[in-house]
């Protein structure tokens, strides 16, 4: 019996960890139905006086340029070049999150197709698939930040900005200048990494799920079993 590709059993997981994260990361970023629900939920118009139009007009402006690239604007709220440089940082971002998604997405789906029509067999680490382990590395890291965020969403929030923009502080926005921070507040990002987090560990689970399933009901039988079944008859 063939054993399987170790190597493409490990690029396999990788990849789909990539994806995972990169595709639950792009939902809020594309899906802006999601933030147009947080406006009354959050009391948006009630916490900084602004109407749910001009809130709308402001985020729609922001995502035009961070996704489309289109010029700058916060419609009629207030910005700076501060603020418009932070946001520049934060384009570059969402491209290469975008970028990261279609590289692993081909990957997968190359891969995919060569396991399909049998030119390819991955091999199983301690008789697990690619994607169990992509899930249980995939799966610690969101329950470990899962859990940081519960505890002190502030720090981890901190901590994510350091990381991402290191040496920069221009992701502290004054709402003086920047209007804009006032209708992203703090609580409006912990359900979007709740939203992350939950795309990310669900569709993990859905997909080794399927795979042990797959693997159930497609393995091959061994010679004891051949035998067996055999003489069952």
């Amino acid at each position: 019996m063939q054993k399987g590709s170790k190597l493409f059993s490990l690029l396999t997981s990788v990849s789909l960890i990539l994806f995972l994260i990169t595709g639950a990361v792009a939902v809020p970023i594309l899906w802006r139905g999601f933030y147009y629900g947080q406006i009354n939920s959050l009391s948006l118009p009630a916490r900084t006086g602004f109407s749910p139009e001009i809130i709308r007009e402001a985020f729609d402006q922001v995502m035009d340029y961070l996704v489309r690239g289109a010029e700058f604007g916060t419609g009629s709220l207030r910005w700076s070049d501060s603020g418009m440089a932070h946001f520049a940082d934060c384009r570059a971002l969402f491209q290469l999150d975008f970028l990261a998604l279609e590289i692993s997405a081909t990957i997968l789906a190359a891969v995919f197709i060569l396991v399909a029509t049998k030119k390819l067999t991955l091999y199983r680490f301690g008789n697990r698939g690619p994607c169990f382990w992509a899930f249980a590395g995939m799966g610690g890291m969101v329950l470990i930040l899962g859990a940081w965020g519960v505890i002190h969403f502030e720090s981890l929030f901190t901590a994510f900005h350091t990381l991402c923009f290191p040496g920069k502080e221009n992701w502290i926005f004054d709402y003086r200048y920047d209007q804009i921070i006032l209708i992203l507040p703090e609580d409006f990002w912990a359900r979007a990494a709740a939203l992350v987090a939950g795309l990310a560990f669900g569709t993990g689970a859905a997909l080794t799920a399927a795979e042990a399933l797959f693997h159930r009901v497609c393995k091959p039988k061994s010679v004891y079993e051949e035998i067996r079944g055999m003489g069952g008859k």
